[in-house]
């Protein structure tokens, strides 16, 4: 086999250990992370106190002891302005990465046609929202 293969091959192998050792250091940390948060629940269950009473069984809300049933009927525009609310908020987090790339030289116009696209269909989604009156207060 001439040289020039099997230094290349051998290149290839050492690159191909720092790559996967790489990943091996982000798996190790990975199964610390678990093993310590296994270790810290079971130390938990293990040292606490374990006394049920009927008082400790009730539900606990506020201060408030339960009375009547269970559950209660909530209306599903919070949840419909809550999830519009985090949709734009999450949103618009984009922007921030975009305005320091359009300062770096050589990117500015590109940038700015990607944001205004993204502005565009953000623009859409609000529009759309509105001709279905879901952000009608009633």
């Amino acid at each position: 086999m001439p040289e020039t293969t099997v230094r290349t091959a051998d290149a290839g192998v050492r690159l191909a250990a720092g790559y996967f050792h790489s990943y091996s250091v982000v798996g190790l940390l990975a199964v610390v992370g678990v093993l310590f948060v296994a270790v810290a629940f079971a130390s938990g269950r293990l040292l606490r106190p374990v006394v049920p009473t009927r008082e400790k069984m009730l539900t606990y809300e506020c201060g408030v002891d339960p009375v009547g049933e269970g559950w209660a009927h909530t209306q599903v525009r919070y949840y419909v302005y809550a999830f519009l609310y985090v949709i734009f908020a999450v949103d618009s987090i984009f922007l921030f990465p975009w305005a320091t790339v359009f300062a770096a030289p050589g990117y500015g116009g590109t940038t700015l046609v990607e944001m205004f696209v993204f502005l565009g269909f953000l623009a859409v989604g609000l529009l759309y929202a509105w001709k279905k009156g879901v952000l009608e207060w009633t």
